[in-house]
């Protein structure tokens, strides 16, 4: 099976998202970040699995709802994150969760 845990000194990187809320809504102003290693300079991003910005800035605020990805190269596609465009929605903080967490969840619209 697969497991989350990355072995010891693997390269891996993730989509900081501003505000932390997920899903992540377009008229909160999203700022995008790809983080983690890989060769510094333009930051390929997708979105919509499709090659969107191949020669972007590594964090950009979203102007577009969709589902985004960053590529740092040496550690491939970051793992995905949705910014909706709907007019209620309900969020949770953007952090991992176990079971058992407290969780804080918002309505908003």
């Amino acid at each position: 099976g697969w497991c989350p845990l990355s072995p010891a000194g693997a390269q891996t990187h993730d989509t900081l998202v501003e505000p932390p809320w997920r899903p992540a809504v377009l008229w909160d102003q999203v700022t995008l970040t790809c983080q983690g290693s890989g060769t510094a300079g333009a930051t390929p991003w997708y979105k919509d699995g499709q090659r969107w910005w191949p020669d972007g800035p590594d964090h950009f605020t979203v102007t577009e709802s969709g589902t985004y990805q960053c590529d740092r190269h040496s550690t491939g596609l970051s793992p995905s994150v949705t910014v909706l465009n709907d007019r209620l929605v309900l969020q949770v903080t953007a952090h991992a969760l176990l079971e058992g967490d407290t969780v804080t969840l918002r309505c908003r619209g």
